[in-house]
């Protein structure tokens, strides 16, 4: 009977110890795995600061844009009724609308030099002839199309 006593308590301290090591592989898998899960909750944490931050700094932006517009327009307005009070001189409005307008639609054939951009095509001299880009430009008369 001793015997079986002490098969028993062997039994059980050997079950014990099989028992620990069991439950410690599995303890490490799930010690792992909620490391794995905290820093996955701090990676998102972080990731919802961060477009909390974008979310901020864009807003504020737009304010900053908006309030600078209304500041532009104010002082556009400012100028244009300092203009309208201060230089009512109606001849001299309308010879200033006319050199602006024509120096729009000149600007852009010269330069300010008065020279002009080289072109990639030459200029008719004779409106019976035919210009370099012309698909029969070089070409025999008897091949010319009509």
């Amino acid at each position: 009977m001793t015997n079986l006593i002490l098969a028993a308590v062997a039994a059980l301290v050997v079950g014990l110890i099989i028992g620990i090591l069991i439950g410690r592989s599995g303890q490490g898998s799930t010690l792992r795995q909620r490391r794995a899960e905290q820093q996955i909750e701090e990676i998102r944490n972080e990731y919802t600061r961060y477009q909390a931050q974008v979310n901020e700094h864009f807003m504020e932006s737009a304010h900053l844009l908006r309030r600078f517009n209304d500041s532009y327009r104010d002082v556009n307005q400012h100028m244009a009724r300092g203009a309208n009070r201060l230089c009512n001189d109606e001849e001299w409005l309308h010879e200033l609308e006319q050199e602006n307008s024509k120096a729009r639609l000149e600007g852009n054939a010269t330069d300010k030099d008065g020279v002009e951009p080289p072109r990639d095509y030459a200029p008719k001299s004779d409106p019976e002839e035919k210009g370099t880009l012309s698909e029969d430009f070089g070409l025999p008369e008897n091949q010319q199309k009509a």
